[in-house]
């Protein structure tokens, strides 16, 4: 029979990215949403909705029992729970497949591996990727850490097992800073995850955020669509992607690209995933694998023409992958801005009513986004509204057709970060290609003393 509705477990675009990739297919939709999301798009446009609950996301976003109990009303046969929330969530994920209801998302067992980090490396490293070099796992023990530490060479990074949004991590420059620095990390650590295990690694002092994009079948089959740099991060979070990166030769594409991917098939893997890696001085190093689709994944569907939703579906379906390794061809370049509610330069949340709004359009130019004139932002979620991502046979082309398509979009009745993505797009080092993951939070310093 196969998968027939599917229960989005998410809001905003990539609720309605789910919702059309699953109308496309045929499959009906049932929105999920709390009492805020009422007058959302994909509440709109789904063929079922229910409401799970009061704005805090605690108790509807995140409610297990509320969502399963929508599943069943509505005769859901797959949930597919988008980024964030419960996405990487593996006893949800247990959860699900317990109600014979379809999990569109990896083996709960490997949400589990990669969502501890001292786990992640260690079968990181037996799939063969490439690690920084750090710690044998967790330490406890100061003289043990100091060991570390000096065997590695500092500076040495200190980051929490169950950390995540540069929470519980600090940079250790020498030994004598050693202790009180890990002390303030597991403090950090203990009182935002509960968690205050550590483990130590070599810290890179300005490399590049590359990431590569990979599905397997869950039968022992996977391939890679190749990396996206995602190196324009503030606090951790990413703000600008592109596919291709501008330094990652196709040679190395392609060994990395397959190193991924044999990883993938040793585990069986199944479905979408990132592994991430830092890159610098033409080395990698893994530095984390989220097991779902990630926000930027309209990069890399824009430069290999797959659509990276309907993979999941078809391959929770107990289907084949669509393609195989040699049939992927990567053409041409893409760039996503992230557009938020806020102010473009203090990053201040700005949600509220949208008095208008036109969206970019053109050859090559893709809006992901549930705004629409009249819609009332509200202030619990997270400050994306909307996501612009362009393409062009070149880089170069792709850029100009950014400025222009950004100079059309129209947000109006709260902030928005386009001011800062048209600002970025006039930076000789964003127009080359030449930035790494420190480059924006010191461009932001920069202009806010006013010496840039």
């Amino acid at each position: 029979m196969g998968i027939s509705r599917i229960l989005i477990a998410n809001r905003g675009e990539i609720a309605l990215r789910i919702h059309r990739a699953a109308h496309e297919m045929g499959i009906e939709t049932v929105a999920v949403h709390s009492t805020a999301d009422a007058d959302a798009m994909h509440v709109r446009l789904a063929d079922h909705a229910v409401c799970i609950g009061p704005p805090a996301a605690s108790e509807s976003y995140l409610n297990h029992a509320a969502i399963i109990s929508a599943a069943e009303i509505t005769g859901a046969d797959a949930i597919h729970p988008g980024y964030g929330f419960l996405s990487e969530n593996a006893k949800f994920a247990d959860i699900v497949e317990a109600h014979d209801i379809a999990w569109i998302g990896p083996k709960p067992e490997h949400i589990r591996t990669m969502g501890d980090k001292v786990q992640a490396k260690k079968t990181a490293g037996a799939l063969g990727l490439p690690l920084v070099p750090g710690s044998d796992g967790a330490v406890s023990d100061f003289d043990e850490m100091k060991r570390v530490a000096k065997e590695i060479g500092y500076p040495v990074l200190a980051k929490a097992a169950a950390g995540g949004g540069g929470r519980g991590m600090k940079v250790i420059p020498s030994e004598d800073q050693l202790e009180s620095l890990v002390k303030q990390a597991m403090n950090e650590a203990k009182s935002a995850f509960g968690d205050d295990t550590m483990y130590l690694e070599k810290y890179l002092g300005n490399p590049r955020h590359i990431e590569f994009q990979v599905f397997g079948d869950g039968r022992g089959n996977a391939i890679h669509l190749g990396e996206r740099d995602c190196s324009l991060q503030r606090r951790h979070q990413k703000v600008f992607e592109e596919a291709p990166s501008p330094v990652i030769t196709h040679e190395d594409r392609m060994r990395m690209g397959g190193i991924v991917a044999d990883a993938m098939a040793a585990m069986e893997y199944r479905g979408a995933g990132t592994i991430e890696f830092l890159w610098e001085n033409g080395e990698f190093y893994f530095i984390e694998m989220n097991t779902r689709l990630q926000v930027e994944h309209p990069v890399t569907e824009a430069i290999t023409g797959l659509d990276l939703v309907r993979e999941q579906i078809r391959i929770a379906d107990g289907k084949d992958l669509s393609v195989k390794q040699e049939d992927i061809e990567f053409k041409g370049h893409a760039i996503e801005c992230r557009i938020n509610a806020e102010d473009p330069f203090t990053f201040a949340p700005s949600p509220g009513k949208i008095d208008y709004y036109h969206q970019a359009g053109g050859m090559h130019v893709r809006v992901d986004s549930g705004l629409y004139a009249g819609y009332t932002i509200p202030p619990y979620y997270d400050s994306m509204i909307a996501k612009l991502i362009v393409y062009g046979r070149t880089r170069e082309g792709c850029l100009m057709r950014l400025r222009r398509a950004l100079e059309e979009m129209v947000i109006s009745g709260v902030k928005t970060s386009i001011p800062l993505h048209q600002e970025l797009l006039k930076q000789p080092d964003v127009i080359s290609g030449d930035y790494t993951i420190k480059w924006l939070e010191e461009w932001l310093a920069e202009r806010e003393a006013g010496t840039e």
